[in-house]
């Protein structure tokens, strides 16, 4: 994914750190950059918010329960097809 403007760090290279970064994974450097990129660049900021919301939402209503790994990578692996028929 690319918003056609010219960005420090790639659209692509943000989504797919995105999850890191809000997991707090990244370290200053990287949060930097891709806070910088979210608040400049309008396509990246929406799928942002939409992870964000989806995050909070299972935590508010999982609360601590662990996260089965299958079960996450199922989410990831939907995820990925979506991004990519919407690419297309």
């Amino acid at each position: 994914m690319s918003c056609g403007d010219p960005h420090d760090t790639d659209c692509r290279e943000v989504l797919d750190k995105v999850y890191a970064y809000l997991d707090g994974e990244l370290d200053d450097g990287n949060c930097v950059d891709i806070r910088h990129h979210l608040d400049e660049c309008n396509p990246c900021l929406k799928e942002y918010g939409l992870e964000q919301v989806v995050k909070q939402l299972v935590a508010r209503h999982c609360g601590c329960d662990p996260v089965p790994d299958d079960l996450r990578a199922k989410i990831l692996n939907r995820i990925d097809q979506v991004r990519g028929e919407l690419a297309t």
